[in-house]
């Protein structure tokens, strides 16, 4: 039988097959004559024989320091070199059978040989087989045993989630499929917090992987209803939904919602809704007299008013939706009239703006509705509450990409939506709301020729019911405060805390993270993400049941102490955080740093899902040494991965090897570097909060200029001095 060929791999996956940079590749090609030439590809994008690379590579003691994910990942993308079936609908299937096997049962099926493996895996199969939609059987292949075998490794190790999040990023790109975002979950734990009550029957009518309603489901769902257009993202969300809500119904169509609803006749308790943005061809000529469109034909551009009138029909009477919108969908001209028809209605109850990259398309501020399904003979609503939640202050933090929404104050901004909400439904007539932040409008006020919602315009004309007398004490405080901040920054940065190296730059050896924690120099610990096996480890204190609050990536970007809620961690194997661990961020982006140590403010916390945690032996690594390196750009750059979204493989950081005594001097630098940056950070946020009280005080009308200040301008406007 003729021998199959090996893979190729290109010289970023040898990069991640090694843990070292791309960089590193190209000088072990220019420099060794014995590296693999290249097998194909061209000049310009080489393709290496795998078998030969990782000879190579085991020959000079480099073990792979690829992550599971990441070597599932790259096993997907050879499968069909390697003779595999190509196909990922068995795969997926496969997830869901491997994450109710033990640990040691997946680590023998790893250990099968090829053939047994390959047949191993079509009988795990056999007992999910009806539980995916629009799924082909399992038929699985020779060639598919390295695929198998990672993706077994990658449920051991980094839970069925992740496994999940793999295959559906490859078959999306192998299908070419367009508009498939996935709900940020801080968002979607949000949305479902914007349901009153405890709903037991939930829709999402386009539910992509399924993140709204695995959020429905932590908050006591038990009947899932879920349906795409696209048949990636149905079995997606089928299998994510069996394996984070193993006590809950699911039921998941693959179908058009509003072409071809599988659940007509479905009655829900609540709806929760990310639709498709922008779609003009929805369906709008052949559902021209559908009965849905209580509150009148949606246009040809008005997609979004479709979907929200589909929820509206799906809703008990008094049942809730919250719907993810486009803010032009708030003032487009040609939804002015189903608009007018919500409001007058009573069935708009809220506008949510949300900040800037809270999610895809991260470059505008998007919006949820809060809809409410009308009762026969119930009680009248007279006015719509709007909340404001960009402009309720700065945001944590600017950065570029997918992971922009991650380093938002989520838990800010879901403060400010919920509490401003809750008072609003527990009494709309007598909600005082807050200026700039949140206010209700009555609907006879917003019955114009426009019927124009966005909340930022409704909210700010709210700002003249502020207090004269209170606004300028807060805006002295808050001045008084600021110089206080700049003296201490100015101080900050006046200490000198390094020399000049000399005519070039000091060079070291280095180890990686995965080194240092083989030789019990430190220990690397995460959170374990719901729907997997096994236990966390934590520091032994006994301290778990007198934890405060989760830290999050956000606090770790924005220098805050520990802000998240235990209740949405989503997993019960969560870390205890101790004094002196050094905490590295997951996710890549944002301007505040990517590692700090933690303090006594940290202490007792929780770890959070997006936070990588580094146990250093103090006889050994001076934490704040050690927090430098790890933080540092370039080497966060060559531990990354991913493409929109960049991740931090942990193994794959590095530290220099310098004696303890040399480290505690880098250490106290560092430790001066994190105190000037929060000094900064403090300056900006009050200059930052100044500047808006100062500004909103003099448009509102309750500040005014003084003669003093235009004396000391002169004229022309420029300064005398």
């Amino acid at each position: 039988m003729p021998q199959q060929p090996s893979a190729q791999v290109t010289a970023a996956e040898i990069s991640r097959i090694a843990g070292v940079t791309r960089a590193t590749v190209s000088n072990w090609r220019r420099r060794h004559e014995d590296f693999p030439a290249p097998a194909g590809g061209t000049d310009s994008s080489p393709l290496y024989d795998l078998e030969s690379v990782r000879a190579w590579l085991a020959s000079r003691g480099h073990a792979s320091a690829a992550t599971p994910s990441e070597e599932l990942r790259t096993t997907l993308r050879l499968r069909v070199q390697s003779g595999g079936s190509g196909t990922s609908e068995g795969l997926l299937l496969l997830v869901l059978a491997a994450a109710g096997h033990t640990a040691a049962e997946l680590t023998a099926a790893t250990e099968l040989p090829d053939a047994d493996l390959v047949a191993h895996a079509r009988r795990d199969t056999v007992a999910a087989a009806d539980a995916v939609p629009a799924a082909d059987p399992a038929r699985f292949e020779a060639g598919d045993a390295a695929a198998l075998r990672a993706l077994y490794a990658c449920v051991r190790d980094e839970g069925a989630q992740a496994a999940l999040g793999v295959l559906a990023e490859r078959e999306l790109e192998d299908s070419a499929a367009s508009g498939a975002y996935l709900t940020p979950a801080p968002l979607a734990d949000l949305m479902a917090r914007l349901i009153p009550g405890s709903p037991s029957v939930v829709l999402d009518p386009a539910c992509g992987g399924g993140t709204l309603l695995a959020a429905a489901a932590r908050r006591g769902a038990r009947e899932l209803y879920g349906q795409d257009s696209l048949p990636v993202q149905a079995r997606r969300s089928a299998v994510s939904l069996m394996l984070t809500a193993p006590e809950a119904t699911v039921t998941v169509r693959a179908a058009d919602s509003l072409r071809a609803d599988a659940f007509s006749g479905l009655v829900a308790d609540a709806v929760l809704c990310n639709p498709p943005y922008g779609v003009r061809d929805w369906g709008h000529d052949e559902l021209a007299y559908d009965p849905r469109w209580a509150y009148g034909v949606p246009a040809r551009a008005e997609s979004e008013l479709a979907w929200a009138q589909h929820a509206l029909a799906h809703l008990a009477p008094g049942g809730y939706a919250a719907l993810l919108l486009p803010p032009a969908t708030a003032g487009r001209a040609s939804g002015r009239r189903v608009r007018q028809e919500l409001v007058r209605s009573g069935a708009l109850r809220a506008v949510i703006a949300l900040p800037v990259g809270a999610s895809v398309p991260l470059h505008i501020g998007l919006q949820v509705w809060v809809l409410q399904r009308p009762e026969p003979g119930g009680a009248e609503r007279k006015s719509v509450l709007f909340v404001d939640t960009a402009s309720a202050g700065p945001p944590a933090d600017r950065t570029r990409g997918a992971s922009r929404s991650a380093s938002l104050d989520w838990p800010g901004v879901t403060a400010r939506a919920v509490d401003a909400w809750r008072a609003f439904t527990e009494d709309a007539e007598t909600f005082e709301g807050e200026p700039g932040v949140a206010r209700a409008v009555a609907v006879v006020d917003l019955l114009d020729d426009v019927v124009d919602l966005t909340p930022a315009r409704l909210v700010r004309a709210s700002r003249s019911d502020a207090d004269p007398a209170e606004l300028s004490a807060e805006v002295d405080a808050t001045r008084r405060d600021l110089a206080r901040a700049a003296k201490a920054l100015a101080r900050a940065a006046g200490r000198e805390e390094w020399s000049a190296a000399g005519a070039a730059a000091r060079e070291w050896r280095t180890a990686t993270a995965s080194d240092l924690a083989r030789g019990g120099a430190l220990t690397l610990l995460r959170t374990v993400p719901e729907g997997t096996r096994g236990r966390a480890e934590d520091d032994g204190s006994g301290e778990r049941a007198e934890v405060r609050a989760v830290l999050t990536g956000s606090d770790i970007s924005r220098g805050s102490g520990p802000t998240g809620d235990p209740a949405e961690l989503r997993s019960d194997m969560a870390p205890v955080i101790a004094v002196g661990d050094v905490l590295v961020r997951a996710v890549v982006g944002g301007d505040g740093p990517m590692a700090r140590v933690a303090g006594e403010e940290d202490s007792g916390a929780l770890l959070g899902l997006h936070i990588h945690l580094f146990r250093p032996d103090p006889k050994r690594l001076d934490a704040w040494f050690l927090a430098g390196f790890l933080g540092a750009d370039e080497n966060i750059a060559g531990a990354s991965t991913g493409s929109t979204v960049l991740s931090v493989s942990p193994g794959r950081l590095r530290v220099p090897l310098l004696p303890l005594e040399e480290q505690r001097r880098y250490g106290d630098a560092f430790r001066h570097v994190h105190a000037l940056r929060a000094e900064a950070r403090r300056a900006m946020r009050l200059a930052e909060e100044t500047a808006r009280l100062l500004a909103g005080g003099l448009t509102g009308g309750q500040l005014l200029p003084t003669r003093e200040a235009a004396e000391v301008r002169g004229p022309g406007g420029d300064s005398p001095h």
